[in-house]
């Protein structure tokens, strides 16, 4: 029993890292613009489908296909933001929100149009036999999505915390007018966080599909997995968004286990209400948090 729980926990933990990266470029964008980019789950797709391409279809070295999916993956965000963001009134979120949603379709229409409606999937960064641990069987791949999980939270707190560009971001987050009079290009600021919320998800991208088959379509599940991460931590909040993305992944994989398969995209949903009906802050969050955005 208690391997069969084990089996179970090592499953969400692969895939609540996943969606802890989601939730961390939702938190990038909003911390920078106060956007909520409903895309940012097909950049996790993105990533998968052109490492594929460039590793499999191209056979490039593995190191630099990822490095080519990383940078493509920023170009087209930073497409994204000069074309659809940067042209519209700041003041209209809604409307900036929509246009997000729209790139999405777009973006989910051009990969269709390219890969077809078939999985894809590539060899593992690693090869050899699984780890065994009391009875529950380790992919080594695993490993490697947790591992790069929190490599990319580390150097995403470093960034914001000890480089003046994470630096001026968080500025921009606070006050973006007192941000500006101090000589803070903002918008240039925002382009950023476009591009590196982007190439957080294809990094998700490139981890997962070694094993978990990427499709075309994944991208609008991811995103709504991915937001109730954020939510859950409190958005706005990278770190607490790290922990609601693990917890959604771990209790999607006891409720596919112990309950019924079909119910776990729905754990996601329910708590996402929950916490917008009884702590829209998020547990990790407060009133201040809401005003006063930092990582």
């Amino acid at each position: 029993m208690f391997t069969v729980f084990l089996q179970f926990l090592f499953s969400g933990l692969t895939t609540g890292a996943v969606y802890a990266l989601v939730g961390l470029g939702f938190n990038i964008i909003y911390n920078a613009t106060s956007i909520i980019n409903l895309a940012q789950g097909e950049f996790v797709v993105v990533g998968g489908l052109l490492m594929w391409l460039f590793s499999e279809s191209f056979k490039l070295p593995f190191l630099v296909s990822a490095v080519l999916t990383i940078l493509v993956s920023g170009l087209l965000a930073l497409l994204m933001e000069r074309l659809t963001i940067k042209p519209l009134p700041k003041t209209d979120l809604l409307l900036m929100i929509m246009i997000t949603v729209a790139v999405s379709i777009l973006l989910r229409g051009l990969l269709m149009f390219k890969f077809g409606k078939n999985p894809y999937v590539y060899p593992p960064f690693t090869e050899g036999e699984p780890f065994i641990i009391a009875g529950a069987v380790i992919q080594q791949q695993t490993l490697w999505v947790i591992g790069i999980t929190f490599s990319c939270i580390i150097l995403i707190y470093l960034f914001f915390n000890r480089t003046l560009i994470g630096k001026a971001m968080r500025a921009c987050a606070v006050n973006p007018t007192a941000a500006m009079l101090v000589g803070i290009d903002v918008e240039k600021m925002i382009m950023l966080s476009f591009v590196l919320s982007a190439m957080v998800g294809a990094i998700g991208g490139i981890a997962v599909t070694p094993i978990s088959l990427m499709e075309y379509d994944k991208g609008p599940m991811l995103a709504v997995k991915g937001f109730c991460a954020a939510i859950m931590g409190g958005l706005g909040r990278g770190r607490g968004s790290v922990a609601g993305g693990f917890i959604i992944g771990i209790l999607e994989s006891m409720t596919a286990g112990y309950i019924h398969s079909g119910l776990k995209d729905a754990v996601a949903l329910l708590i996402l209400l929950a916490i917008l009906f009884f702590k829209p802050a998020g547990i990790f969050g407060s009133k201040t948090a809401l005003q006063m955005r930092r990582f």
